[in-house]
C-alpha cells in the first residue's frame, strides 16, 4: 500500500554545504586498511550466534584471506565472548601480523571487563563508542551535547589508564561517534577532537576515528561530503586513521564506501558478503574485488572464492544469493543467447597478454578460482553461441556457423520440455543427432583405390537393413562416396565441408578428427548437416556424409533414383 502523504512522514535528509568538494575528481588508487567485523557486528546479527568453534573457524578463514585487523567480539557482552578472546590470546592463535579488536560501550564497568579480556595480548585495538545524534541524545539518553562530550572523554581516559596496567601490550584506541551520519558535523568534530586530545594522539600514536553510517540516511554522495568535511576539519589529522563503517539500509553501502575513500578515508570496516545488522554492513568481498577490477591489488586473497563462500555459509548459517556480486553461483552465468554469443566471441579474441575486456564479464572467473563451465548455461532462452561454446570448450567440437543455427533449434526444442541442459546433456543430444543416426543408411567400411586421375572407393553400407557394396569415383574421397551412393538411389549434393582435429579423444585415447558436411538433395532446398568423428580424417568425412544423408532422409529431402 502506498502512503497517502509520504511528505508528511518522511523528509529529505539535508545536504552538506561543502564548498569546492574534491572527492568527485579523485580516483581510488590504493587499497584501504581492511577491518573485518564478522565476528562481532556480523555475529550479533545471526539468528543463532556462532559458538566458539565456528568463531575460531571464521577467525582462521579471515586470517587466511589476509585481514590484518579483525574485530573478534564484545568481551563484556557475555562469558562466551570473553572466553573466545581469552582463547585466542592464551592459545597463541593470533598471527604476528594480525591485530585483534574488541568493542566496548563508554561505561566504566564494561571498559574494565574489556581490558581484562586483553591481558597477555601483544597488540589490540580497543573500540569505544557512544551515540552522538540528536535523536539518541534527546530521546534515548536524555543528555546534552556537553554531557555526550564528557562521556566520550571519560571513557577514553579510563581506557588509557587501564592500558598502562597491561604489561607488554600495545593498545590502540578506536573511537566511533555512533550514528555519525545523523549527527551535526560540527558536533561530531568537537567530540572527535576531544577524544584525540584526551588520548594525546601523535603521528606515531594514532587514534582510529571511525565514522559510521549506523543507519544509511541519504544518497552516497552525501556521506562522501560528510567524510570530506571531517577529513578537512578534524584537529590532529596527521595523528588519525580515518575509518568508515557503512551500513546498507538504502542498498548503497558499497557506493558510500567507495566515495568515502575518495573523500579522504584510510580504512574500511565491514563483513564478508554484507552480513550485519538489518540490511548489513558494507560487503568487503565486493569492495575488494571492485578494486581488483580497476587494476588495484586489494591485499586480500579471494583466489578461491567458492571456499570462502562455503566457510561463510557454514559458520553463519546464512545463504549467499546466487546473484551476489562475484561470489554468487550464477554471476558468471549467461542464459541469454545474445550474451552467450558475445562471450564466445570475446573468449576467441582475448589474448593472454592483453587487458581483460570480455563482454559481460567484468572479472576473469579464473582469478577467483571459478572455472568457465558455469559461464554459459543453456535453457530455452539460449542461442547458438552458448551451445557452440560449451561444445568447443568441453569437447573440442567447433561447429560451422550454419550448423550452430541448425543444432540450436534442436536444443531449444529439448529445453522447452526439459528445462536447463548441462554441457554433458548437450553433448549427448549432439551425438544422437549427428554421430548416431542409423536410418536408412549404416556405414560399415570403405576402401580407397586409385583410378587414373580420380579417386575410387568401395563403400560398404547397410541400407534399410540390406548390406550393399557400392563403387564410385570422383575428384576425392567424399566426391567418390557421393557417386557411390547414387548406385543405391541416393543423390545428394555437398554444399560445404569442414574438418578439424580434436586434441584428445573423449575416451582418453588417441587424437581424433571431426568432419562436418552440409548436404542438400539434388532438387535443392534447405541443407542439413552431418558430422563424423574418427581417428582417420577420411573415415570421419565419410561418416559425416552418411550422417547428413540420414538427417536429410528424416526431412524427406533425399531424391531416390529409380
Amino acid at each position: 500500500m502506498m502512503l497517502s502523504n509520504p511528505a508528511r512522514k518522511y523528509r529529505p535528509f539535508p545536504p552538506v554545504r561543502l564548498a569546492s568538494r574534491q572527492w568527485p575528481d579523485r580516483a581510488i588508487d590504493r587499497a584501504p586498511v581492511w577491518m573485518s567485523t564478522d565476528l562481532r557486528d556480523g555475529n550479533q546479527a545471526l539468528f543463532e550466534p556462532m559458538d566458539v568453534e565456528r568463531k575460531m573457524r571464521m577467525f582462521r578463514a579471515l586470517c587466511a584471506i589476509g585481514f590484518k585487523e579483525i574485530e573478534v567480539g564484545f568481551p563484556a557482552a557475555s562469558q562466551t565472548e570473553f572466553d573466545f578472546v581469552r582463547r585466542l590470546i592464551e592459545g597463541g592463535h593470533i598471527p604476528p601480523d594480525v591485530t585483534i579488536e574488541v568493542l566496548t560501550q563508554a561505561r566504566d564497568e564494561i571498559i574494565v571487563r574489556t581490558l581484562e579480556a586483553l591481558r597477555g595480548a601483544r597488540r589490540a585495538i580497543v573500540h569505544v563508542y557512544n551515540a552522538t545524534s540528536p535523536t539518541f541524545r534527546e530521546v534515548v539518553f536524555g543528555m546534552t551535547q556537553a554531557e555526550i562530550v564528557t562521556l566520550a572523554a571519560t571513557a577514553v581516559s579510563r581506557i588509557r589508564q587501564l592500558a598502562e596496567t597491561l604489561p607488554g601490550a600495545e593498545i590502540v584506541l578506536e573511537y566511533s561517534p555512533e550514528t555519525f551520519s545523523a549527527t551535526e558535523l560540527a558536533f561530531a568534530r568537537e567530540v572527535c577532537d576531544v577524544v584525540t586530545a584526551t588520548w594525546e594522539a601523535t603521528p606515531s600514536n594514532k587514534v582510529i576515528i571511525n565514522l559510521p553510517a549506523t543507519v544509511e540516511l541519504a544518497t552516497p554522495n552525501n556521506y562522501a561530503d560528510q567524510i570530506e568535511w571531517m577529513h578537512r576539519h578534524l584537529a590532529r589529522r596527521d595523528s588519525i586513521v580515518l575509518s568508515l563503517h557503512p551500513h546498507n539500509d538504502r542498498g548503497t553501502g558499497i557506493a558510500a564506501a567507495e566515495l568515502g575513500l575518495m573523500a579522504g578515508a584510510d580504512r574500511i570496516e565491514g563483513c564478508l558478503f554484507g552480513n550485519g545488522e538489518r540490511t548489513g554492513n558494507v560487503d568487503l568481498v565486493t569492495l575488494a574485488l571492485n578494486l581488483y577490477t580497476q587494476g588495484i591489488s586489494p591485499g586480500l586473497d579471494f583466489s578461491d572464492i567458492d571456499s570462502v563462500a562455503r566457510t561463510f555459509e557454514q559458520c553463519t548459517g546464512l545463504p549467499i544469493h546466487p546473484r551476489h556480486p562475484y561470489a554468487g553461483d550464477l554471476v558468471f552465468t549467461a542464459f541469454s543467447g545474445s550474451h552467450q554469443d558475445a562471450i564466445k566471441k570475446g573468449f576467441a579474441a582475448q589474448r593472454p597478454d592483453a587487458p581483460w575486456t570480455l563482454p559481460y564479464l567484468a572479472i576473469d572467473p579464473a582469478d577467483i578460482g571459478r572455472n568457465y563451465d558455469s559461464v554459459i548455461r543453456v535453457n530455452s532462452q539460449s542461442g547458438k553461441g552458448g551451445i557452440a561454446w560449451l561444445l568447443q570448450t568441453r569437447y573440442g567440437i567447433s561447429m560451422p556457423r550454419r550448423m550452430q543455427v541448425e543444432f540450436a533449434r534442436e536444443v531449444q526444442r529439448e529445453t522447452e520440455t526439459s528445462g536447463e541442459m548441462s554441457a554433458e546433456a548437450i553433448w549427448q543430444l549432439f551425438s544422437r543427432a549427428y554421430f548416431d543416426p542409423r536410418t536408412p543408411v549404416v556405414y560399415i567400411e570403405h576402401h580407397l583405390r586409385e583410378q587414373g586421375n580420380q579417386q575410387g572407393i568401395e563403400l560398404t553400407v547397410d541400407i534399410d537393413g540390406q548390406r550393399r557394396i557400392l563403387a564410385g569415383q570422383g575428384n576425392g574421397p567424399i566426391d567418390a562416396a557421393v557417386h557411390a551412393l547414387r548406385q543405391a538411389g541416393i543423390a545428394v549434393q555437398v554444399r560445404s565441408f569442414e574438418e578439424q582435429s580434436i586434441s584428445a579423444s573423449l575416451d582418453g585415447g588417441e587424437a581424433r578428427a571431426c568432419a562436418f558436411l552440409e548436404l542438400a538433395g539434388t532438387d535443392g532446398g534447405s541443407g542439413r548437416y552431418g558430422a563424423g568423428i574418427d581417428e582417420n580424417i577420411v573415415t570421419a568425412s565419410i561418416r559425416a556424409l552418411v550422417s547428413g544423408v540420414n538427417r536429410l532422409g528424416e526431412e524427406a529431402r533425399v531424391t531416390r533414383i529409380a
